[in-house]
């Protein structure tokens, strides 16, 4: 199994409405995809004060399901415009690292 990480910050303001937009949109859109070999994702959220941290963590049966789901450029996060508006900054790769 393949995890693909990637994380993103944002005001605390913005938090509860970041978290809601990632689990009723982006979420689901990864399954509206139909990749084959996406297995699902969660969200884990740290609380660091002046900001919050958000981390997905995307699973994938293996690499050939992540380069289907990423596409040419595979690495490169899609971060929505919407999002955009309330990231303070993310990552601008996503990392990948092999299940042992």
């Amino acid at each position: 199994m393949i995890v693909r990480l990637w994380r993103g910050w944002v005001c605390p303001a913005d938090a509860d409405a970041y978290e809601e937009r990632l689990k009723t949109l982006t979420f689901p859109s990864y399954v509206a995809r139909g990749v084959a070999g996406y297995r699902g994702a969660r969200v884990l959220r740290r609380d660091l004060g002046e900001e919050v941290e958000f981390l997905t963590v995307l699973e994938f049966d293996d690499m050939a399901a992540v380069h289907a789901f990423g596409g040419r450029d595979w690495e490169t996060p899609t971060v929505p415009e919407a999002a955009r508006q309330v990231l303070l900054r993310w990552d601008e790769r996503s990392a990948h690292y092999e299940t042992r």
